[in-house]
């Protein structure tokens, strides 16, 4: 009997031991982890002002390849959403919402010091009001590098079990800051360092359209003149196609880029026509979307075609041996010597406006891609290329004009951050008056965004032509 009360006053003596050491314990649990990213803050707080890239930096992968997301909300900024289910007993359920950022995206530029995203937090770990916060500040001589700071902050209460969890806030929550944050900058180092925070692109829809085209290639040592060459040839093969085929031209050029090479640019020269049934050799023919390569053979097709540069000017051919009212490799109905006819666009494309010439186009492409990656949005620039359309023409390629450039887009929303706050670029006439570029330079757009065209008129999805 003796033994028995000993054990039971040696429980009390224990309970109020732990009693007392919850009471003292701290009613709140933090950790953070700090890293310095090679990228610019605008890049950084992209990334993590919308949960899209999430799967790819966050540990829950690393934890369980199988792990489910599923993104709600809005798409980007506070009100965002990810949720996950796992099976996985260290990952679990749980989700995360964008509570606050600031400052406000449009308001990040080189003069920016700092910014901060919070997220919101609800999983099984322990506490109330758990949140995440990433502190950005800019860094290095030149401000080009960000340093973020990733803590976890918690509320136990007067709960005393969760104030005991405090002693294992280094476990999974510490684990999956520095984890997180590790592949947070493996994630970043795959996006261009090109600052793209004048950009104000668009997304849009449009309809498959048809178009006939010419597949050409210029070295890139001939620069705009030999550019210029080479578009007016295949525009005049193509509107003497579409006059013997007795359809009517009804838009402006559109440039596919299949290889903007080092040494050698390839691309595909198209206008869009009023018709998708075409008589050929006396057979009507309907035209369909073409037949996109493997990722492989496209690869493969556009190093063979920068292997062996076609002069300037110069159509470039396939090895293949097609006839006219045949198809080729790509399903392209075959309409008249270098004359292909197809179905292009249909779909989503991020788009940007260039206002100058045409030397400004590649620097906004680039743009694009860097801003597709940071927000979250696939694209294959390999086997759904991406294009540009001249939609106020000067004299020629040389002159200022506005170029509306797109890049093909897949798994993204209605409205990118700026559509949906309704920014808008000065357009050609309203944008202020430049020098034209140097052949071969590639400046920085400062007007390269507009409100969404007329789907009709200028197309949205880049043609899968060549592909």
């Amino acid at each position: 009997m003796m033994r028995v009360l000993e054990f039971l006053v040696a429980l009390i003596i224990v309970a109020v031991i732990g009693v007392v050491a919850a009471v003292v314990m701290p009613g709140s649990g933090h950790v953070e982890r700090s890293l310095v990213i090679g990228k610019d803050m605008r890049q950084v707080y992209d990334v993590v002002d919308n949960f899209r890239r999430l799967p790819d930096y966050s540990v829950l992968r690393s934890y369980d390849s199988n792990v489910k997301f599923n993104f709600s909300g809005s798409s980007y900024g506070p009100g965002a959403e990810v949720s996950w289910t796992s099976t996985a007993p260290r990952v679990g359920n749980g989700s995360l919402t964008i509570a606050s950022a600031t400052p406000d995206f449009s308001k990040i530029d080189d003069n920016t010091k700092s910014a901060s995203v919070v997220w919101n937090l609800d999983n099984s770990w322990r506490g109330q009001d758990k949140h995440f916060t990433l502190d950005l500040k800019r860094q290095g001589s030149r401000g080009q590098l960000t340093e973020v700071t990733w803590s976890y902050d918690v509320a136990y209460g007067w709960n005393l079990v969760n104030r005991f969890a405090n002693l294992y806030i280094h476990g999974d929550p510490d684990a999956f800051i520095q984890f997180s944050l590790n592949n947070l900058q493996n994630v970043l180092a795959a996006v261009p360092n090109i600052d793209y925070s004048q950009l104000i692109p668009y997304i849009e829809q449009t309809q498959p359209t048809p178009v006939l085209l010419v597949s050409t290639s210029i070295e890139r040592k001939e620069g705009l003149d030999g550019l210029d060459e080479a578009v007016n040839k295949a525009i005049a093969e193509i509107q003497a196609a579409a006059k013997k085929l007795g359809v009517n031209v009804t838009g402006p050029r559109i440039l596919f880029t299949t290889n903007y090479g080092d040494q050698t640019y390839t691309f595909d020269v198209a206008l869009p026509i009023d018709s998708s049934t075409l008589t050929v050799n006396g057979q009507s023919e309907q035209l369909t979307a073409p037949t996109p390569l493997s990722l492989d053979a496209a690869t493969a097709a556009a190093a063979a075609t920068t292997a062996a540069p076609a002069e300037a000017g110069s159509t470039a051919q396939a090895a293949e041996t097609v006839a006219v009212g045949s198809r080729d490799r790509y399903g392209r109905l075959v309409v008249d010597g270098n004359v292909r006819a197809t179905l292009a666009f249909g779909g989503a494309a991020l788009k940007g406006v260039w206002n100058g010439t045409f030397a400004g186009v590649p620097q906004t492409r680039d743009m694009l891609k860097a801003y597709a990656q940071t927000h979250g949005y696939k694209f294959d620039d390999v086997v759904n290329r991406s294009y540009d359309i001249q939609t106020k023409v000067g004299d020629n390629i040389n002159t200022y004009s506005q170029y509306d450039i797109y890049l093909p887009i897949t798994d993204a929303p209605a409205q990118t951050p700026e559509q949906a706050a309704g920014m808008q670029p000065p357009s050609l006439e309203e944008a202020p008056e430049a020098a034209p570029a140097a052949t071969g330079s590639a400046p920085a757009p400062a007007n390269s965004s507009a409100a969404p065209a007329n789907s009709s008129a200028a197309p949205a999805e880049a043609a899968s032509a060549n592909q």
